[in-house]
């Protein structure tokens, strides 16, 4: 595979780890029950307000580039599980201009976590208070991973990237596959 990622990986090298959580209506979630379709795994917080949308809106440009088969699943596993709630997923939708297609991963902190390893995301989260409210600021690692149809890790591309190159990298595994 060829492109501009960051790193690339060859077929059936690089395993992604699987996960199964919930996502923000509720139902299970997991890279297993994507077998089949390319994915594009990512890493955002929903109440971010700097980077988070920009790269949100960069994978909704590559998702609207590719026809019906060739178009990805789009998952984002949250680095925020204090901002999980249903409005703010919601805000996003609108905000961000995500198509309905687009999942979150949620899950409680120690769920989370586990994840970020497995997929060597860095999460720092600050608890401050402010008004007299505790509230906490997430800084993490803006990267997305396009994993192929058969669960195995392909490319990884660390924000900001451009939707050319995910779409050229989503592509190249449909004529691959």
């Amino acid at each position: 595979m060829t492109g501009r990622a960051d790193i690339v990986w060859p077929a059936a090298k690089r395993r992604a780890p699987d996960f199964a959580l919930r996502d923000q209506t509720g139902a299970p979630i997991s890279l297993r029950g994507n077998r089949g379709r390319v994915v594009i795994l990512t890493f955002i917080d929903p109440v971010c307000t700097t980077l988070c949308p920009l790269e949100a809106k960069t994978l909704d440009r590559v998702e609207q580039s590719l026809s019906g088969a060739q178009r990805p699943a789009i998952v984002a596993v949250s680095v925020n599980p204090w901002g999980d709630a249903g409005r703010y997923f919601q805000a996003d939708a609108r905000k961000w201009r995500l198509p309905a297609s687009w999942r979150w991963a949620v899950g409680s902190r120690a769920q989370l976590a586990r994840i970020w390893q497995a997929y060597s995301i860095g999460v720092r989260i600050r608890r401050f208070r402010a008004v007299g409210i505790t509230t906490h600021r997430v800084d993490h690692t803006e990267a997305a991973y396009v994993i192929d149809r058969r669960g195995f890790e392909r490319a990884l591309f660390v924000y900001p990237f451009s939707a050319g190159d995910v779409e050229n990298a989503v592509r190249q595994l449909e004529h691959s596959a």
